[in-house]
C-alpha cells in the first residue's frame, strides 16, 4: 500500500532527478561551445564575432548551472523544512475563506520566489546581456515590468485560481469538467486578444507604415489568399538589441508583429520570407492545431488532477495536516514532472515538425535564399546556439537547429528548383 513516506521519498527523487537531467544536459551542450565554424556560414561571422558568440554561450552556461543550482536548493529547503506547509498554515491562519486561502497560499509562494530570484534577473539582464551588447533596459522599466507582472498575477492568475477553486469546491467529480470548460475559454480569448490586452502594457505597438516593406508584404498575403489587415511594429528595442517576429491572434484578429531591430537588421525581401514562414503556419493549420492540442492537454491534466485531488495521502506526504486544492495541486505539480516531460517532448517533437513545414512553405511560395540568409541574421544577432546537444534539441527544442533548418531549405531548393526558378 502506498504511505505517505514512500510518496515523499518517490518525490524527492523526481526533483533530483529532474535537476541532474538538466546539469547532464547543461554539460553535454557546454561540450560543443568550441565547435569550429560551419562552412556555410564562413564570411558571415568573422573571427572576432564568433569568439564573442562562443564567450556568451560560455556566460549564459556559467549562469544557467547557477541559477537551476539555486532553484533546486530552494525547493529542497521548502519540502525538507516544511516551507510548503508553513505558507499553508499562514494562509489559514489569517483567512477563512477557503478561495482567500489558496489566493494567499500561492501569492507568498510566487512572490516569495520571485523576490529570492531577483538578483539573478538583475544580473543576467545589467551584467551578461549588457557586457554583450544587448541590454537596452533601464533598471526604471526593469522595476516597472516586475510590478506590472506582478499586478497581472493578482488579477488575471489570481481571478482565474479563484474560480478553480470555488468550482472544485461546489462541483466535486465534476470540477475537471467544467474548470477545463473555463480555462479554454479563457485561453481562447486570450488567443485572440492578448496584442490588444497585454502587449500594450509593456511595449507600444504600431501600424507599420506605407511603404516598400509593407507593400511588399501585402502583395506577398494576396499571392497565398492570406487575408491580413493588422502588420504591426513592436518596440522591442525598449529592452534589448535582439529580434524576433511573431503571429498571434485567430480569425479576424490575427495580427502580425515585427520587432523594430527585425526591420533594421533585415531586407524587405528577407522580412517577407520571415511573415511567409509564419503565414505558413496558419495556411497549413498549425496555429488552430496548436490551439487545440493545447486545449486537449489541459482537459487531459485537469482530470488527472481531479482523480489525484481524491487522495489525503499524496498532501500528507508533504506534511499537510489538512487537505486542500492548493496542498492537492502542489504535490500534484511535482508528481507530475515526469508526464510532464513526455509531454513536452511529444510537443516539442511536432512543433519542430511544424516549422520545417512553414520553412518548406516560405520557400515554395517566396524566396527560399532570402529566408535562409533571414534565420542566419536571426541566429547571428541573437548569438543562438548554432550546435545544441542532439538530446537538448530532442528533449527541448520546439524549433529545429539553425545549421538543420539551412539543410532543409537546401534540400527544397534542389528539389523544387525548376519551380523556385
Amino acid at each position: 500500500m502506498i504511505n505517505p513516506q514512500s510518496i515523499f521519498i518517490l518525490i524527492i527523487l523526481i526533483i533530483v532527478g529532474s535537476f541532474l537531467l538538466e546539469t547532464i544536459l547543461s554539460f553535454l551542450n557546454a561540450t560543443r561551445f568550441s565547435f569550429p565554424l560551419p562552412e556555410r556560414l564562413a564570411g558571415i561571422y568573422d573571427a572576432e564575432k564568433y569568439n564573442t558568440y562562443q564567450q556568451y554561450l560560455k556566460a549564459k552556461h556559467r549562469f544557467s548551472m547557477l541559477n537551476d543550482a539555486f532553484s533546486f536548493v530552494v525547493i529542497l529547503v521548502m519540502l525538507l523544512l516544511g516551507g510548503f506547509v508553513w505558507a499553508d498554515e499562514m494562509s489559514r491562519y489569517l483567512l477563512q475563506s477557503p478561495i482567500l486561502q489558496s489566493l494567499l497560499f500561492f501569492g507568498i509562494l510566487g512572490l516569495g520566489y520571485d523576490i529570492l530570484g531577483m538578483p539573478f534577473d538583475i544580473y543576467f539582464t545589467f551584467r551578461i546581456e549588457q557586457r554583450f551588447g544587448f541590454n537596452t533596459t533601464t533598471p526604471r522599466t526593469f522595476i516597472l515590468d516586475k510590478l506590472k507582472s506582478w499586478l497581472l498575477g493578482i488579477i488575471l492568475g489570481g481571478g482565474i485560481l479563484s474560480i478553480i477553486v470555488l468550482i472544485y469546491l461546489k462541483t466535486g467529480n465534476w470540477f475537471w469538467i467544467i474548470a477545463w470548460g473555463v480555462i479554454s475559454l479563457f485561453s481562447v480569448f486570450m488567443s485572440m486578444f492578448y496584442s490588444n490586452l497585454i502587449v500594450p502594457l509593456f511595449n507600444k505597438q504600431k501600424p507599420l507604415e506605407a511603404g516598400e516593406l509593407r507593400s511588399k508584404i501585402e502583395a506577398f498575403a494576396n499571392t497565398i489568399g492570406f487575408k491580413l489587415n493588422n502588420i504591426y511594429v513592436i518596440d522591442g528595442s525598449k529592452r534589448s538589441k535582439k529580434s524576433n517576429a511573431y503571429f498571434t491572434g485567430i480569425g479576424p484578429k490575427k495580427r502580425i508583429v515585427l520587432y523594430d531591430t527585425l526591420i533594421e537588421e533585415n531586407s524587405p525581401e528577407e522580412l517577407v520570407a520571415v511573415l511567409a514562414h509564419e503565414m505558413g503556419h496558419y495556411k497549413l493549420k498549425h496555429t488552430l492545431q496548436g490551439l487545440i492540442i493545447s486545449l486537449l492537454s489541459t482537459g487531459l491534466t485537469l482530470w488527472i488532477l481531479s482523480l489525484f485531488l481524491q487522495y489525503a495521502v499524496f498532501t500528507q506526504a508533504l506534511g499537510f495536516a489538512i487537505p486542500s486544492f492548493q496542498a492537492g495541486l502542489i504535490a500534484f505539480g511535482m508528481l507530475f514532472t515526469p508526464i510532464s516531460l513526455v509531454t513536452g517532448v511529444l510537443s516539442s517533437m511536432l512543433s519542430r515538425k511544424n516549422e520545417y513545414a512553414a520553412d518548406r512553405f516560405a520557400c515554395l511560395n517566396y524566396k527560399p535564399q532570402a529566408l535562409a540568409t533571414a534565420l542566419i541574421n536571426l541566429s547571428r544577432n541573437n548569438m543562438s546556439n548554432l550546435f545544441p546537444h542532439p538530446s537538448t534539441v530532442f528533449l527541448y527544442y520546439s524549433h529545429p537547429p539553425l545549421m538543420q533548418r539551412l539543410a532543409k531549405i537546401d534540400e527544397v531548393t534542389e528539389q523544387e528548383s525548376p519551380t523556385l526558378a
